[in-house]
């Protein structure tokens, strides 16, 4: 097949849109529907289409799994990379069909582009700057007085902590000195 006798976008191998073969891979790999996935996904890259595929891939890692696998994203982006070094090589091949498999066999969620609509789509409202934002490293919480202490008390509040932080004391008397 040769692009330039062509307007893009040219047919897949198989005589497909390229935007119909796009959304068959990404409602596939939603559905977990391995076959079908790897079959659109293939298709796309036969077709000379390995970077358009490669993008829907990291585009599916935070839309369709996003924080169902936090990490997946970065493992995508990884597998992406290998691809690219090794991207003359058949092994190459390799790495996409790794992401196609990883992705349709991840956990989904559509949070974070849920969470995109709402805040980049979605009405803005005007909102207070909390007072718990206002310390010692903002002007507002400088005119305030705010100090470590502040600081410690208020801004450094943790939701989902993890662990025991054994070093939190000692780090607020050390900063708390420089206040003084």
């Amino acid at each position: 097949m040769t692009k330039e006798k062509k307007e893009f976008p040219w047919p897949t191998v198989g005589g497909y849109n390229l935007y119909d073969v796009m959304s068959a891979l990404q409602k596939s790999i939603r559905r977990g529907l391995e076959d079908d996935a790897l079959f659109w996904g293939t298709e796309l890259f036969l077709s000379e289409y390995p970077d358009q595929a490669w993008n829907r891939l990291l585009i599916i890692s935070s839309e369709d799994v996003g924080l169902a696998d936090p990490s997946l994203s970065a493992r995508i982006k990884a597998l992406h990379d290998f691809y690219v070094h090794d991207r003359k090589s058949g092994e190459a091949r390799l790495f996409f069909i790794h992401a196609i498999l990883t992705l349709v066999r991840a956990p989904k969620s559509r949070l974070v582009d849920h969470a995109t609509v709402v805040y980049f789509n979605g009405p803005r409202e005007q909102r207070e700057i909390p007072d718990y934002a206002l310390d010692q490293h903002t002007p507002t919480g400088k005119t305030r007085g705010r100090g470590y202490e502040h600081f410690f008390d208020v801004g450094t509040i943790l939701v989902n902590e993890t662990g025991k932080d054994i070093y939190r004391e000692r780090a607020k008397a050390i900063l708390l000195k420089k206040d003084q």
